[in-house]
């Protein structure tokens, strides 16, 4: 009589199929990186804390998402809206586009004083140490209404100024210099259009592209 060698019992290979997800998802993650000539802070954020919840079950920090949330906070204790200043993002990190309406009178680089609580508010939360290696760029931006005073020969150098009244104020309340930087545009970067078809002024756009926006971004 034949005696059969017993039957081993066939193993599992369920934990196969996770393990197989996981890998496609990490080899997807650095073909994206791999294909990104320039890497999005704000989306590799996402990615990162997408993954790290998905995969590893556990939070991640995300200094930019954090830093918006901060900042909307601090403008809403000071009862200034999104009119005022509009918080969003780019494809460097965080942008608070200033109204110069707001915050300036009309051909003007002073600041005015009721709004100096903003940008010390601001300057509070770019030193605290977890945003330390954010460096922040403040861009002046006009209509395109001439302006021609003996202070402002043109918009250029009037957008240059206000940029520079806020680096200033933001530096008074003790942000480092060396992490701060500014410069005028003029009217070269307009978010809409400041005149119709027919090449009349368009009040409510022309008021849009009156701003200073302040870019802050890892380095």
């Amino acid at each position: 009589m034949t005696i059969k060698p017993p039957v081993k019992p066939e193993e599992k290979e369920d934990w196969l199929m996770s393990y197989a997800d996981m890998i496609t998802l990490v080899m997807a993650f650095f073909v994206l990186l791999i294909s990104m000539s320039h890497i999005d802070p704000v989306k590799y954020e996402q990615v990162k804390g997408g993954m790290a919840q998905d995969i590893g079950k556990r939070e991640t920090t995300q200094p930019i998402k954090q830093l918006k949330t901060e900042m909307a906070q601090a403008m809403r204790g000071l009862k200034i809206d999104d009119t005022q200043v509009a918080i969003g993002t780019d494809d460097r990190g965080l942008v608070l586009d200033f109204d110069a309406g707001t915050f300036f009178d009309a051909g003007s680089a002073k600041l005015k004083d009721e709004f100096l609580p903003a940008l010390a508010k601001m300057a509070e939360t770019l030193k605290s140490p977890r945003y330390s290696a954010f460096q922040i760029e403040v861009d002046g931006h006009t209509d395109d209404t001439p302006v021609s005073t003996p202070q402002f020969p043109s918009n250029w150098e009037l957008s240059a100024a206000r940029a520079t009244a806020v680096v200033r104020k933001l530096i008074e309340d003790g942000v480092a210099p060396t992490r701060l930087s500014a410069a005028g545009f003029a009217d070269t970067r307009p978010k809409v259009a400041n005149r119709d078809v027919n090449g009349n002024p368009l009040p409510i756009n022309e008021a849009i592209n009156r701003r200073v926006s302040v870019h802050i971004f890892p380095r």
